[in-house]
């Protein structure tokens, strides 16, 4: 596996990137599109992502052809096809509806720490997704999805809470997901090997 770095991306080949920014040790598969979003630390997307005005949270699990943020177009106007916003491309005198484009970055989707977004799974705009929520495979998720949750469905609907509501805290409390780079490299074998709750009595008390 190729080594990952605290100071550049490994941006695998033929991706769109645009209006972007990565932290330290993120991965961006092959083939995807990333606009207008940011990857905190750590986190990572699998080939055919699809994500745009997103923020995602450190250590997030992103697997292949998911789509984060998907625009929409125009639903109150007369028509909803691109030449209403996109004019420029169909008209030498035309401009682009820049408020529109404005308006729609400012719909962020958020993606916390340390979720795990299925295979094929589409969260739309305006949406967060909790600290260690799962995201099942093709689950269109379109409401905010608590922490240790797990959803799946059309639209997707709560399956049942990772950890007790107290472990949930705890963990949150903890937010390992800032520790430093050191820090994680020495409790890597307490992270394999410990249930949550055992690991939570050791770091956490």
């Amino acid at each position: 596996m190729t080594k990952l770095s605290p100071d550049t991306p490994l941006i695998h080949p033929d991706c769109q990137i645009r209006n972007a920014d990565f932290g330290a040790y993120c991965e961006i598969g092959r083939f995807s599109r990333i606009l207008n979003t940011t990857f905190q630390d750590y986190a990572y997307c699998d080939q055919f992502s699809d994500i745009t005005n997103t923020t995602v949270g450190k250590f997030a699990n992103i697997a292949a052809m998911t789509r984060i943020g998907p625009t929409d177009h125009p639903m109150q106007t007369a028509s909803l096809h691109h030449f209403l916003y996109r004019s420029s491309a169909y008209w030498e005198d035309a401009s682009d509806d820049d408020a529109f484009f404005a308006a729609r970055h400012a719909r962020r989707t958020v993606i916390g720490p340390d979720t795990w977004i299925g295979h094929g799974a589409i969260i739309k705009p305006d949406v967060t997704i909790g600290a260690g929520a799962i995201v099942a495979s093709g689950a269109v998720v379109t409401k905010d999805v608590a922490p240790y949750m797990i959803v799946a469905g059309l639209p997707a609907k709560p399956l049942r809470a990772r950890f007790t509501p107290q472990i949930a805290e705890r963990l949150q409390a903890l937010a390992w997901w800032d520790w430093s780079h050191a820090a994680l490299r020495t409790a890597l074998p307490d992270f394999r090997k410990m249930p949550a709750e055992a690991f939570l009595e050791k770091y956490h008390g």
